[in-house]
């Protein structure tokens, strides 16, 4: 029984943290709203889009845009200015350079 128990536990802990997003058309549909800024140093948030859902793991970067809303865990909408965002992210090349560079922000992609 607390194997069942551990087990549901870490699917459910690793469900809450995974990070499957879907672009919304309208920001009255997103949970985030989300503005992509031009430089790093802008950045609250380093991006990497991966190729797998299962890639997309913890709070740190990594996204999956999936095709449906109901697959993802955050909905978000990308604004034109970078005042009406709720958080700025900045797009990296590379896998290893995802990070918060403003972590009191976290809290949006829990």
């Amino acid at each position: 029984m607390k194997k069942l128990t551990l087990f549901f536990l870490l699917i459910f802990l690793n469900k809450s943290y995974s990070q499957k997003v879907f672009s919304t058309d309208y920001a009255s549909q997103s949970d985030i709203k989300v503005f992509v800024v031009d430089y790093e140093s802008q950045a609250d948030l380093k991006v990497f889009k991966v190729d797998y859902q299962s890639q997309a793991k913890g709070n740190e970067g990594l996204w999956y845009f999936v095709d449906y809303s109901s697959q993802s865990d955050k909905k978000i909408y990308f604004v034109d200015y970078s005042s009406q965002s709720d958080l700025k992210i900045y797009f990296v090349k590379y896998k290893s350079q995802t990070g918060w560079k403003n972590k009191s922000k976290k809290f949006l992609l829990y």
